[in-house]
């Protein structure tokens, strides 16, 4: 483990700070910080109304009516669920603020321009809304390119000088306002032309455009291990950069897998063999253990071994959610999004527990999955057991504990150094340490 670190920290660390500092990198960040309370709390509340308890929706529904969920899905859908705004509003701020603009500018055209970009619904009624899909992490890949393009055309506009200056006696919110017209006009000018150019092209809108190019890969996918691989792949890059892969992934590969799964559920109750060791029982139980990424292991490393404040409380917030395969606070709090040490293992971890997993099944050390369907929040452990038996269960054990390796040396790297902010070391002190460190002679104390 010594040398793993000492390899992360001698050819990774350098990298990883270099892009760290980067504006737009950083600006994301700040982005999906700024968001971090609220979509902790949705996470909570998504906890809720998705209890894998026997009887529990039911003793809901006889106090709270059969729409009892809705006291929990309404604060979800209005924090996690719309997520991209609030990111935008924390880029903006970032961005702005980094070349010394009015970041309430950054933060009002942004918003304005990543509008102009999500399309309209309109009801037979005449109604008009926006569709929520938009508004959520689908949408953050748009969000997190518009809220970056916007705030550099009102820094290139306000740098040539191309601003209506007041006296100054004029109070400074109306100078504020006044200062902001041209960059503004540019902004909406500019992203009205993108809108319209999308228009004449089958994806009709920008959405659109980043879901089916997405999408399209995907759909020629089938149910082998091959196949499973790819679509880790696809669902880990796209988490990377912020979209919702899971999401996407599961929009288009579960009406395959659900298939499976049926095909498994009917031969269980046939007493025949089961013919489908990849379904959505194997993604969603022997895969996703605590989330995309397989993040339940990350979590208990955030718990138990983290030396900084922040990933202490991190972990501390992080494993409650994580043992129902909720993992947004470890996603977006490390945050694993455009982090170049966390996006590793986050990366490989899925793909060695469905390697495990597979094995383990194809050679009968362990039952295939049943089909029989549970929810998602189901806890590993237990779920492992209700879809293949004892031996699923122990299955999930090793796997929790493999996917803690895996993450272990990686999450050390990022708690170091936060550890190291905390204590008021600059990012220059901190590279220097970690390249120090690096070059001591194995088992020789450093100063």
């Amino acid at each position: 483990m010594d040398k793993v670190m000492n390899f992360l920290e001698e050819k990774m660390a350098p990298i990883a700070y270099k892009l760290d500092s980067n504006r737009y990198l950083t600006a994301i960040k700040s982005g999906f910080f700024a968001a971090m309370s609220i979509l902790i709390i949705g996470s909570v509340f998504l906890l809720l109304a998705n209890l894998p308890i026997n009887g529990y929706a039911d003793f809901m529904a006889n106090i709270f009516g059969d729409n009892w969920s809705e006291f929990f899905m309404v604060p979800y859908n209005m924090t996690m669920n719309i997520m991209t705004p609030f990111v935008i509003v924390g880029i903006a701020k970032s961005l702005s603020s980094h070349y010394k603009v009015d970041d309430v500018a950054g933060i009002v055209l942004s918003l304005v321009a990543f509008l102009i970009l999500t399309p309209s619904l309109v009801t037979p009624e005449g109604a008009t809304g926006i569709p929520a899909s938009n508004l959520s992490a689908s949408g953050l890949f748009v969000g997190m390119i518009t809220a970056i393009l916007a705030t550099e055309i009102m820094r290139a506009v306000i740098q040539r000088g191309w601003v209506i200056r007041m006296p100054e006696s004029v109070p400074s919110n109306v100078a504020r306002s006044f200062s902001s017209l041209i960059p503004g006009l540019f902004v909406i000018l500019s992203f009205n032309i993108i809108r319209m150019l999308f228009t004449l092209t089958p994806f009709e809108t920008a959405h659109n455009f980043i879901f089916e190019v997405l999408q399209t890969p995907l759909l020629a996918l089938g149910g082998s291990l091959p196949a499973m691989i790819i679509v880790l792949l696809f669902e880990a890059i796209l988490w990377s950069f912020g979209i919702h892969g899971s999401q996407i992934v599961s929009g288009v590969m579960s009406p395959i897998w659900l298939s499976l799964t049926a095909g498994n559920a009917e031969a269980f109750a046939a007493g025949q063999a089961l013919p489908n060791i990849i379904n959505s029982q194997f993604y969603d139980n022997f895969i996703k253990l605590g989330g995309a990424g397989s993040t339940l292991g990350l979590a208990l490393c955030a718990l138990f071994f983290a030396k900084s404040k922040q990933f202490k409380t991190l972990g501390k917030l992080a494993i409650g959610p994580g043992l129902f395969n909720i993992n947004e606070p470890l996603v977006f709090g490390i945050p694993i999004v455009l982090n170049p040490i966390m996006l590793i293992p986050f990366i490989i971890n899925p793909i060695i527990m469905a390697v495990v997993a597979y094995v383990a099944m194809s050679t009968g050390l362990v039952n295939v999955a049943n089909g029989v369907n549970i929810p998602w929040t189901t806890p590993p452990i237990f779920s492992g057991f209700l879809v293949s038996g004892w031996t699923g269960a122990l299955l999930q054990v090793f796997q929790i504990g493999l996917g803690g390796l895996v993450y272990y040396p990686f999450f050390k790297m990022v708690d170091q150094k936060a550890y190291m902010v905390e204590q008021g070391k600059s990012e220059e002190e901190i590279l220097a340490e970690q390249t120090s460190d690096t070059n001591a002679p194995t088992g020789t104390p450093t100063a």
